[in-house]
This record gives C-alpha cells, sequence and structure tokens, in this order.
C-alpha cells in the first residue's frame, strides 16, 4: 500500500491543461507543492502551480526528472504512455498504476473489461476494412456511429451514419486507415449521465451524484445535477461505478459515462480514468470536488462521504462563447466563473464554464438557453 502524502511535499502532474489546472487549485490549498509537465510553456495548470517543466509527455528522460522530483506523480489525462509510467516508478509513487490506463485508452479493450464484469456496452462490432464496415452496419442497422479505437474526444475521431446509401466513403477509409475502428449502434438516447468516483489507496471511496448531461455537436455543452433519472436506473449506475472502481484498482478520480435509453436501459458508454468536465460542477455545488478528491486520493488522505449542497448546472465555455461571457459577467452574480487562462482561443475549444447554483433547475436551463451566448455555435 502507497504511504501517505501529507501538506508540504511536492505532487508532480503530467499534463497543463485545465484539469491539471484545478487539481493544482486544490493542492496549493492544501499546502502541497506542484511541478507540471507539459510541451506548452506557462500552460494553464503552470499559471497556478510552483514550478514547470517543459517537455513532450513522451520524454521519458523529463518524465524521469520530474518524477525526481516529486513525493507522487499524477496525471490529468488518460492519454499517457504506460511503460514511460512504469520507468518513472522507480523514482517516485504513482498510485494510479497503469492498469485503468491500459483498459481505457483502448475502445476495444474497455467495452470487453465492462462487459466482463456484467454490465452492457451499446451494440457493437470491431472492423478492419471497408468490407467489414458494410457487415457490421447489416448487422447493427443504421444509423451507426464509427469510432477511433484511441484517441478520440469531443467528437473527433468518429463519424455518425444515419443513411447508409449516402455516405462519404471518402471519412470512412479515413477512420479505417488510422487503424481498427469500433462501429456501435446508436440507440434511441433518453438521456446521458455520468457519475464521478474517487478512491485513495486504502481502496476508500467518495462517489459524487449522478450528473446529467447535454452535448452540442459531440461536445459537452451543459451539466446539470441532480440528475432526473429513476431510482432503478440510479442504483444500477452507482453500482457500476463501486465495482468498475475496484476492479481498476482505482486511486484518484475517474469519470464512467452513461447512455440511458427510451425504454430505461442503461448502457456503460466509456470510462474518464481522471477528473471529468462533467464534474466541474462538483467544485461549488458539493462539499468536496473531484479534484479535492483526487488529491486525496493520490495522497492516500482520507475520503470524506459526498454530499450535494445545493442542485447545480454547468455550462461550458467554448472559443466563440468567452469573450461574450465576459462582457455580461457584471449582469449576472449567480455566475460562478471560470476562466482557464489559455493562450489560444480557438472555435469549439473549451476555454472555460460556468457553474449557477439554483432551487430551480429547469428554470436555469431555460435561462442558459435563452442567453444568445450559447447561439454562437460554429
Amino acid at each position: 500500500m502507497d504511504k501517505t502524502i501529507l501538506p508540504g511535499s511536492t505532487i508532480g502532474i503530467i499534463g497543463g491543461g485545465q484539469l491539471g489546472q484545478m487539481m493544482s487549485f486544490c493542492a496549493k490549498e492544501m499546502g502541497y507543492k506542484v511541478i507540471i509537465l507539459d510541451p506548452q510553456e506557462n500552460c494553464s495548470a503552470a499559471q497556478v502551480s510552483d514550478d514547470q517543466i517543459v517537455a513532450q509527455y513522451s520524454d521519458v528522460d523529463q518524465l524521469v526528472e520530474l518524477a525526481k522530483r516529486c513525493d507522487v506523480l499524477t496525471y490529468e489525462f488518460e492519454n499517457v504512455d504506460a511503460a514511460a509510467i512504469n520507468e518513472v516508478k522507480k523514482y517516485t509513487q504513482v498510485p494510479q498504476g497503469t492498469k485503468a490506463l491500459k483498459v481505457t485508452q483502448n475502445r476495444i479493450s474497455e467495452k470487453d473489461f465492462i462487459e466482463a464484469n456484467g454490465f452492457s456496452t451499446v451494440p457493437h462490432v470491431v472492423i478492419e476494412n471497408i468490407f467489414e464496415y458494410h457487415r457490421g452496419v447489416e448487422k447493427l442497422g443504421a444509423p451507426v456511429i464509427l469510432k477511433t479505437i484511441r484517441g478520440g474526444y469531443d467528437g473527433k475521431g468518429q463519424i455518425l451514419v444515419t443513411d447508409p446509401e449516402n455516405v462519404c466513403y471518402a471519412d470512412i477509409e479515413h477512420l479505417l486507415m488510422q487503424g481498427p475502428c469500433m462501429l456501435e449502434k446508436k440507440i434511441n438516447l433518453e438521456k446521458e449521465v455520468s457519475v464521478v468516483v474517487s478512491a485513495n489507496s486504502k481502496g476508500d471511496k467518495s462517489i459524487f451524484p449522478i450528473i446529467e448531461n447535454v452535448h452540442r455537436h459531440n461536445i459537452l455543452h451543459l451539466s446539470t445535477c441532480p440528475a432526473q433519472i429513476s431510482e432503478k436506473s440510479a442504483q444500477h449506475i452507482y453500482n457500476v461505478a463501486e465495482t468498475l472502481a475496484e476492479k481498476l484498482e482505482l486511486v484518484g478520480t475517474m469519470c464512467i459515462e452513461f447512455f440511458i435509453s427510451d425504454e430505461d436501459e442503461v448502457f456503460v458508454n466509456e470510462i474518464a480514468p481522471r477528473p471529468h468536465n462533467s464534474g466541474h460542477l462538483t467544485i461549488e455545488a458539493c462539499n468536496i470536488s473531484q479534484f479535492d478528491a483526487h488529491i486525496r486520493g493520490v495522497c492516500n488522505l482520507a475520503m470524506p462521504q459526498v454530499e450535494l449542497l445545493k442542485p447545480a448546472a454547468m455550462v461550458n465555455l467554448l472559443g466563440q462563447h468567452l469573450e461574450p461571457a465576459k462582457k455580461e459577467l457584471s449582469q449576472h452574480p449567480e455566475w460562478h466563473f471560470h476562466d482557464y487562462g489559455k493562450d489560444a482561443i480557438k472555435e469549439n475549444r473549451k476555454m472555460g464554464h460556468i457553474t449557477i447554483l439554483s432551487d430551480d433547475l429547469e428554470k436555469t436551463k431555460q435561462a442558459i438557453e435563452n442567453n444568445s451566448i450559447w447561439d454562437v455555435q460554429k
């Protein structure tokens, strides 16, 4: 079992985006020192940390240098090389290990893992060429979604096929050239939800309330908590979270995403072995945030029971939303405004978020949807 890492020690974080930034906020608040490794100088996380090593994530020498300078090492995204992590374990504690990384970096191993533990995923087939694509569409029936096995996020690396007779085969071939792909049946979706769970090296867990999510153009737009779902679905989701956390030997924070069909069937969509965009509302809405829980978990501190202090809505600020939102900020005392401090403002890039605590989530959601800021969708 990993030893407890007390405040005053140094935490190394691989990755310097907004998740690393919010991890660092929490660590600094508790009295830890933080060193970031990221190729971009003055990245979001480095702006609020003690030091930064400017290097590529694949630079094993610099990863070892980071490991030598910290008491515990963590990461903010799942595309970290497992072999590199095994190398740096020689020099510092890496309590998250590599099991969750290996399982979740590949959609095939992820689906197999979920199903091996007795939980449902949407119907899918693995394909390697255009002939298998045609057989897969015939087997599953349209609409289907073609996804790369590795690396996709925010809608990247996937194609929705609603009409197999009218599809751009060049796009299909482009994805298949990247290696095996997964073809998934698009179900009759009622809701998308997620649950965040955190654990320490002793296996003690903090499980957060279920969050309901709305996407626009495959990018998370709005998250609300508590999710409006049946008690049966909620209990099943908590059971999945508890079981998969144990099977993955979870340390730190992870998020599990689910689809709920119009017949109240629950399918596990994917696992993110790190804090998650949908969990940002926990910063204001709960007695402990997903980032607090992550730091407590990797440092092997006691894990508290999570309480939802007040219902909340979180809306993302993409590049095209950030400046209009800033101009309105003075008119909205209810907004908890987060700007990640990224140098380059780009369309459809996550630049920040706003959380609103509310006694009437429907009214709050309507106010967001009626606000012209989020009409600007490229």
